[in-house]
């Protein structure tokens, strides 16, 4: 699967599908799920609750409203009870269930932002290794292109210099 870093809106990206760093509830406020709501409309938010809640680490899929894309899968790398985290395992586990579902939906191209590394406040350096990691582990049928999107220079900087060590 070829790799890209770019910086910007995840909500602009044109793939098949796009990521949602999500929580377990599925409610899009802020961060990358609020933005994916602003510009692709209500009813990915409407769809989603529908399959909710969603296990720790899991992901579903929804349509992707009025962004370019075909799906938007929320992969849950964040507890919604409390002032509970993301943890390696979340990310871990919710990028691989992502990256995972996308090939099922015989997706060729996905779009990931730094899953549980925002409001769920996984520290980025150690974040961007994990979704690397599980990124260039993926062995898939359909899936041929992942593009990583940050919208920080903070973020870009930590993915850019992983990504040389992973």
């Amino acid at each position: 699967m070829r790799f890209k870093l770019l910086k910007g809106d995840i909500a602009d990206a044109v793939v098949d599908a796009i990521v949602n760093a999500a929580g377990t509830s599925l409610h899009m406020g802020g961060g990358v799920a609020g933005a994916l709501k602003r510009k692709g409309g209500q009813e990915i938010e409407d769809e989603a609750l529908k399959k909710a809640p969603i296990g720790l680490g899991k992901a579903v899929e929804t349509n992707a409203g009025k962004l370019s894309a075909k799906y938007v899968i929320h992969a849950a790398a964040m507890p919604h009870s409390g002032d509970e985290r993301a943890t390696s395992d979340s990310i871990s586990q919710s990028t691989r269930h992502a990256l995972k579902l996308a090939d099922e939906l015989e997706c060729q191209t996905i779009a990931i932002p730094a899953v549980g590394c925002g409001i769920a406040g996984f520290p980025l350096n150690q974040g961007a290794k994990i979704i690397l990691r599980e990124i260039f582990r993926f062995h898939g049928k359909n899936l041929e292109k992942c593009i990583v999107v940050l919208f920080s220079d903070a973020e870009y900087k930590a993915f850019d210099q992983a990504s040389r060590r992973v």
